[in-house]
């Protein structure tokens, strides 16, 4: 879907973004930027996730696209530096160690399930980002985190707890969306 140039663009946008953020400037081109690449004018929902020596420093991300890409890409970068509640704000000496990945999702879709094993069986691993919603909670897992979380229970009993909710929320059938995502890194 995304060109390989297109993805550098995308991963060079964030990058510099998060150093916009932690260094407190503005450097990114973005008029140019837009009238060079109209695609970045396309409402998208990205998730920027920081890590640091393999280890998650920060994901902030949209779920459902409601602003164009180079918008989405530029706050959420920031986001993910300095606002992950999880996590202290990145600071400038720690720039250099740095991996980003962008993921550019497909738009959330219900997925109607009756049990349990029914959901199990249209879950797919790897490929499903989840998005969990009971009761005013909420919480998404990327496809990414099926890499950590690789069984169908863990994923879930994490998820739930993510939420907010009993381990066990599945019991309360929740309302299940799934999407895919273009991951660049």
């Amino acid at each position: 879907m995304f060109t390989k140039e297109q993805k550098d663009i995308i991963l060079q946008i964030a990058k510099e973004a998060i150093k916009d953020a932690v260094l407190n400037r503005d450097t990114i081109p973005k008029n140019e930027l837009l009238q060079k690449y109209p695609w970045l004018k396309d409402e998208r929902a990205v998730f920027v996730t920081i890590n640091e020596f393999n280890n998650l420093r920060g994901c902030i991300g949209s779920i459902v696209a409601h602003r164009s890409l180079i918008d989405d890409i530029i706050h959420n970068a920031k986001s993910a530096a300095l606002n992950d509640p999880r996590f202290k704000p990145v600071n400038k000496n720690e720039l250099d160690n740095l991996e980003v990945e962008v993921s550019i999702l497909t738009e959330p879709k219900p997925l109607p399930y009756t049990t349990i094993e029914d959901l199990k069986s249209k879950i797919k691993p790897n490929i499903h980002g989840v998005i969990l919603e009971h009761n005013g909670h909420q919480a998404t897992y990327l496809p990414s985190v099926w890499e950590q979380v690789s069984n169908f229970d863990d994923f879930f009993l994490s998820l739930c707890m993510k939420a907010g909710l009993n381990i066990n929320c599945l019991e309360l059938h929740p309302n299940i969306f799934v999407y895919e995502a273009i991951k660049v890194k």
